[in-house]
């Protein structure tokens, strides 16, 4: 099954919804299913190395990310927003996180059994 995340939100904006979706990524993965991931909005931060974790947080999304980069999930970044949104506005994106379009984010929506949005 072919399952769609889109993510929409600032990786550490105080609440857990970023690092919920990352952990139900993983879990996708491990259980077979092909997980892509699409970055919209402010979530563009957490593919971008500056992005770190605020003391009081526990988790580094952006290396949950990059773990999952690392095991075959294709990440991509709306490009319009990169230079748009979050707070690392025109800072550099780390590997395996493509420049995209929403013409391509749109081709996934159709190719996929499950489209889910945090």
């Amino acid at each position: 099954m072919k399952i769609l995340i889109i993510f929409n939100r600032e990786p550490y904006d105080g609440t857990d919804v970023t690092w919920n979706g990352l952990r139900l990524a993983e879990t996708l993965r491990k259980n077979e299913q092909e997980v892509r991931i699409f970055l919209m909005n402010d979530s563009v931060d957490l593919a971008r190395d500056v992005c770190k974790a605020p003391d009081s947080y526990d988790q580094d999304l952006s290396q949950m990310l990059k773990d999952l980069i690392s095991k075959g999930v294709l990440v991509k970044v709306c490009g319009t927003c990169m230079a748009r949104c979050g707070v690392y506005k025109n800072h550099p994106y780390f590997d395996g996180a493509e420049k995209s379009t929403m013409g391509e984010l749109a081709n996934w929506v159709v190719d996929s059994d499950k489209v889910l949005t945090f």
